[in-house]
Formats: C-alpha cells, sequence, structure tokens
C-alpha cells in the first residue's frame, strides 16, 4: 500500500514508523530538518513542502496513493489537505483535528472536506482519561469486544502485595491474562517463573470485573471501589469533554476554569457539572471545595507546566489518582517519574487510533504499550486465519514468537483462553503483540 502522510510531528512520524516495514510511505512537512531526519532514521521517502498545496502532493504522488493521512497541528491546514488530495486521486483520506465541531459537521455528511475518515484528538484524549479513572492504580487503560474485555496496566509500588510473587502465584483470577512485565524499559511476555518486583509494570487482560479486582489485589491503598469526587482542572476542549463523558457515566465532576467568560460557557452546557470560577492554585480556594478528599484531579490546562504543577499540588494534598495531559512526549516519562500517577498525551493516542484506522480490515482495535514496542489488538476471526479451529497451544507456537491470546469474545461471552481452549471463526480475540511482528501477526490472523 502507497501511504502519505502530512506533517512530520509526533502523530505523523509515530505512524509512518508503525508503517514503514510493510508499506511503501511517503511524509511531507514544511521542517527541512525534520525532513532530513526522517530520511536518516526510517525506511520512508520525506519531502519538503506544505502538504495542502497541489504542487507538493503532486510531488509526493497523491495521485497514485492508496492512503491519505493529514496529521499536521493545524485543523485548516489537514482539512484542505484532504480536499485537495480528491483532486489528484482517490486516496482514503484521514484527517486529524483538534476541534470536535469540525468532528460533529463531518459526521452528519461523510463527504465533508474531502475526508473519509476523521479523529479528533481532544476528544479521544478525553476518552482515555475517562477509561483510566476508576482504576486508580492503573496507568493505561482499554476496552476490547464492546467492554466485555479491558486491557490494563498497573505499576508495582513498594508495598504491593504482589512483590516478590511469581507470576504464577499472582495470577488467580479467572478470566484475567497476565500478558507482559515491563521491567527496566524491555517489554517481556509474562512467564509463570517470572517473580516481580516493585517498579514494575504489568499489564492484564480480561472481564472488566476481574481486572478491577486484580488492581484492589496490586495496590489496596490506592484501589477504591467507587470513584465519586473528582476534579477537572481546565475548561478548554480536553477539559470540558472529559467532564461531559463523566456525566455520561453518571459521575457529576466538579470544573476549575479560571477564566470568567469561558466559564460561564461550560456552566450553561454542562448542567450535571458544578464549575468553579478560581485559579486552581489557589490553596485557600480548593481547601474550601474539599480538593484535598477528591478521588480523582484530572489537569487539562493549556501548558504541560501548569498541568505538572496542579497534578503535584494534587498529590501533595492527599488526592487519590492525578491524571494529567501531556502535549509534549519526551516530558510524559518526567511527569510519572515525578509522582504524577498518569500522564497523557494526545498525540500519541491520535496515533493510536489513525493505526488502527490503516489495519481496519484486520484489525478492530489497537493500543500501544511502552511507546508502541508492543500492541494489543482486537481481531474478529476469519475461516483463513492461523488460529481458526485448533487448540491454543497447537496455532501460537507456529505463529512468530512474541504473542499472547489475552482474551476470546463469543457472541457476548468469554471464553477463557487456555491451551486447550479452540478459537471459532468468528470470535473476537484480544491479542498481545510484540510490535516487531504485529504487521505480520496482523495478516497471518
Amino acid at each position: 500500500m502507497r501511504v502519505v502522510i502530512v506533517g512530520a510531528g509526533e502523530v505523523g512520524s509515530n505512524i509512518a514508523s508503525s508503517l514503514a516495514d510493510a508499506h511503501d510511505v511517503v511524509v511531507v512537512d514544511v521542517d527541512a530538518d525534520r525532513v532530513e531526519e526522517l530520511n536518516y532514521s526510517l525506511d520512508v521517502l520525506a519531502i519538503q513542502g506544505d502538504g495542502a498545496s497541489i504542487e507538493t502532493l503532486e510531488e509526493a504522488g497523491v495521485g497514485d496513493a492508496d492512503l491519505l493521512i493529514a496529521s499536521t497541528d493545524h485543523d485548516e491546514t489537514n482539512l484542505a489537505t484532504c480536499g485537495t488530495s480528491k483532486v489528484l486521486g482517490e486516496a482514503f483520506t484521514i484527517a486529524r483535528v483538534k476541534q470536535v465541531g469540525f468532528l460533529r459537521t463531518w459526521e452528519r455528511t461523510s463527504s465533508a472536506f474531502g475526508v473519509d475518515f476523521m479523529v479528533c484528538s481532544n476528544l479521544l484524549t478525553a476518552e482515555d482519561i475517562v477509561q483510566i479513572i476508576g482504576l486508580p492504580a492503573a496507568v493505561d487503560v482499554e476496552w476490547f469486544a464492546n467492554g466485555l474485555v479491558q486491557m490494563a496496566e498497573f505499576e508495582l509500588g513498594p508495598d504491593s502485595p504482589l512483590v516478590g510473587q511469581t507470576v504464577s502465584e499472582a495470577d488467580q483470577f479467572e478470566f484475567l491474562t497476565f500478558a507482559a512485565v515491563l521491567r527496566n524499559g524491555d517489554v517481556e511476555l509474562a512467564r509463570g517463573d517470572s517473580t516481580l518486583a516493585a517498579g514494575e509494570r504489568v499489564v492484564v487482560i480480561g472481564p472488566p470485573e476481574r481486572v478491577h479486582q486484580f488492581a484492589l489485589t496490586a495496590s489496596p491503598a490506592a484501589a477504591s471501589d467507587d470513584t465519586e469526587s473528582v476534579f477537572v482542572v481546565g475548561g478548554g476542549e480536553i477539559g470540558y469533554q472529559t467532564a461531559r463523558l463523566l456525566q455520561e457515566r453518571g459521575i457529576n465532576p466538579r470544573l476549575i476554569e479560571e477564566d470568567p467568560e469561558r466559564a460561564r460557557e461550560v456552566a450553561e452546557s454542562l448542567s450535571k457539572t458544578l464549575v468553579l470560577q478560581f485559579d486552581a492554585t489557589d490553596t485557600d480556594a480548593l481547601e474550601r471545595e474539599n480538593f484535598d478528599s477528591a478521588d480523582a484531579v484530572v489537569a487539562a490546562l493549556e501548558s504541560d507546566q501548569e498541568n505538572l504543577l496542579v497534578s503535584l499540588l494534587a498529590k501533595r494534598l492527599g488526592v487519590k489518582q492525578t491524571i494529567a495531559v501531556v502535549e509534549t512526549g519526551e516530558y510524559r516519562d518526567v511527569f510519572e517519574a515525578v509522582g504524577v500517577d498518569v500522564a497523557v498525551n494526545p498525540r500519541v493516542v491520535t496515533a493510536e487510533e489513525i493505526t488502527r484506522i490503516t489495519r481496519e480490515e484486520t484489525t478492530e482495535k489497537l493500543t500501544f504499550i511502552e511507546d508502541d514496542r508492543a500492541e494489543v489488538i482486537e481481531v474478529e476471526v476469519s475461516p483463513d486465519s492461523a488460529l481458526a479451529g485448533v487448540p491454543i497451544r497447537e496455532s501460537i507456537p507456529k505463529l512468530p514468537a512474541g504473542v499472547v491470546v489475552g482474551a476470546i469474545a463469543r457472541q457476548r461471552d468469554l471464553v477463557s483462553p487456555r491451551g486447550d481452549t479452540v478459537i471459532e471463526v468468528g470470535d473476537h480475540v484480544v491479542l498481545f503483540v510484540d510490535a516487531a511482528i504485529a504487521e505480520e501477526i496482523t495478516a497471518a490472523i
């Protein structure tokens, strides 16, 4: 497949990296230094130019492309790029936007803007945040199989009862699969005799109730049965969408917004959200609102520095769970290293969604682990799949090393993935896969 990616920032570069091994990829960017870097580091053709220009798109070969991905940081540029590409050929177009308004317009008619599929960074980020809230011990959470299956990543603190246990000893929950252990920057498939240590992270896959039970076991002090008190700091698009989604889940959050006009707009739109108009670093105001007793605080302000400050203040005051939006990808590990529980990068979330769309024929859903070193994917098993009709203990050894069957959904029921389990045609299977073999695995199944 020939793919043209316009925009070589964090989103475009991540997508290019995930597609370069299996496809003919061309990347377009206005930054000459970035273009030179990509030509050196990835097996792609990177060219300098304005992606919304018809001349640049002609040079990139959009007329012969199968897929065009517009992933710059400017919504209007991405929409113009998709519209221009339709003049040159019939490439399937994917546009990244930040403003939900563009998504709502596009949803009314699939032909709007010349875009075949639209991904909204702000909405995806809010959805990611809301998934994490409620599992305070988790640093990443994703849903699969229409909500039947949950993938969660947990960091083991020094006081975790699991520290010192082997994976076999810790694996005491029906239908729950230990997929991997993340230690020293490496992703290791879970082995029964592997001993768990403080600071390591474990990835588990299973039904939500079992994942929740595991959370309570992995970190009894941090996990709780119910999340009721949530503060969202920042009334921008991500903060607004987070509060709206929390309302839909039956959680009525409190939202702090310093700007009076924006606070009034949010209050008028979100009937079940209490909007508080003050500076989120005003400790006296926070004390009056019982900020310190919150189950979760979401920092969704306009800058990474502000979000870090609010998150650290929340932890100092005793908040159980802090989630911060981090626009700069390299800061994400720094945030978590200094005490923020979860750092969510909108660009990484967007890259995951767009990569999933590029594999749409075989992949129902996809998420990255440890900055794309591994993937968790959901596939619907076809008649010619290597998994169909044989026990797992026979099918998996025939695939490249680095894959674990995490869960099997058969219609609305879960089937335990054991060695003698036979996967049937039509089953939805959730797999943990080493990123190096992801394309090969999806082609085989």
